[in-house]
């Protein structure tokens, strides 16, 4: 039954050998940059390759400010923090997801509140948070305050999952209107678009990944994306252990993190992001021969990128007609050594978050038991 889809990705990579869900390519470039910053001993986060990648990515997204941190977590972490997230306060979120979305929110101190997510855009649901939000919040002296507990809600992080766009601009109003900021996690979607627009550029502010299995990588990394010249000033003064800007002088004015991205690190995702539209290309070829493959299984649905937006198809993503379905097909290419993988496990089951509050769950239920993510790597020898 499976046999088919398996001769079909061993012949796309060309390999009998095993084939990894997302692996990073590397060329000649990154080696070169890689060994500039070496030879220019400037490795740590000081260096002219984290001004450079932050200035081209800020160009190429259409941002006013990037800031470029160790990792995709504590990039989500500081935004939260920033866009005013404070200890005892309340962040909804989706439940599907990886876990350092729910992680960023306690490194905070405060909760997750788990909304549902629409089955279409495998995002945050629109219908789902309008209807909590009317249920569950009241607004109170200009704050959003959470009925149940008494607390604030002080944000909400919708999630473009597998790098497709969530319906962010409908989000975006239901936010505005109870006056709560959003800040994008868009670790996935480096290179995703509604419209025009970038994943990551809506928000208040919004973060990216540049881990190894995402679309470019450092090996870490991550980034701060925001048009707010505050929050942006703040980022990279709280990022640098709040030191005060002086020649010499060692002052530090508050509580601090050591959270910029090294020069190392910046000098190869600097080489990467100039193979950022070829990766795209390649990505987008494996997506249309994956669609073809699947137009007439009877077993599963494709995902496609939603109407009016461009998604990175970055882990390509099949839809089962069941629990059953999802494991025979992951069993069988898994042992010919094709990498398959489910969903994760909702946030809302993990044992430290199970206890959270959370809306009607149904979509995420039923996603859960049938996504399976295909391999998604650039092909080497394009």
């Amino acid at each position: 039954m499976y046999s088919e889809f398996i001769n079909f990705v061993k012949d796309w990579y060309q390999t009998d050998q095993f084939i990894p869900l997302h692996e990073p390519r590397f060329k000649n470039i990154d080696k070169e940059y890689v060994a500039d910053a070496i030879d220019s001993t400037f490795v740590s986060s000081v260096g002219e390759y984290v001004t450079k990648f932050e200035h081209e990515l800020g160009q190429y997204l259409g941002v006013k400010h990037v800031v470029a941190m160790v990792n995709g977590t504590t990039a989500l972490q500081l935004a939260l923090k920033i866009a005013g997230v404070q200890e005892g306060h309340e962040v909804i979120t989706q439940p599907l997801t990886f876990v350092a979305t729910a992680n960023a929110i306690v490194h905070n101190n405060a909760q997750p509140v788990f909304v549902d997510v629409n089955k279409e855009t495998l995002g945050l649901s629109p219908a789902a948070l309008s209807r909590f939000l009317d249920q569950n919040v009241e607004k109170r002296d200009g704050k959003a305050l959470n009925k149940e507990t008494h607390k604030q809600v002080s944000a909400i992080v919708p999630m473009h999952t597998f790098g497709h766009p969530c319906k962010i601009k409908e989000i975006l109003d239901i936010a505005d209107h109870w006056s709560i900021p959003v800040v994008e996690d868009s670790a996935e979607a480096l290179g995703s678009m509604v419209s025009s627009q970038h994943c990551g550029t809506f928000g208040k502010a919004g973060v990216l990944s540049f881990n190894g299995n995402k679309t470019i990588t450092c090996g870490g990394g991550g980034a701060i994306l925001t048009n707010d010249d505050k929050l942006a000033k703040k980022a990279r003064h709280l990022t640098t252990t709040a030191k005060k800007d002086h020649q010499w002088d060692y002052v530090h004015d508050e509580v601090g993190y050591n959270f910029r991205m090294p020069n190392l690190n910046a000098a190869l995702a600097s080489a990467q992001f100039t193979q950022l539209k070829e990766i795209l290309r390649d990505k987008r070829y494996l997506s249309n021969a994956y669609r073809f493959f699947f137009k007439d299984v009877a077993w599963c649905d494709y995902v496609r990128e939603p109407e009016g937006c461009t998604s990175n198809y970055w882990l390509n993503t099949i839809i089962t007609s069941g629990k059953r379905e999802r494991d025979e097909f992951l069993k069988a290419a898994n042992d010919s050594g094709i990498m398959t993988r489910p969903a994760w496990q909702l946030m809302s089951d993990l044992k430290m978050y199970k206890n959270c509050q959370k809306g009607e769950l149904e979509n995420a239920k039923w996603l859960r038991d049938r996504i399976v993510n295909l391999p998604s790597s650039a092909r080497i020898n394009v």
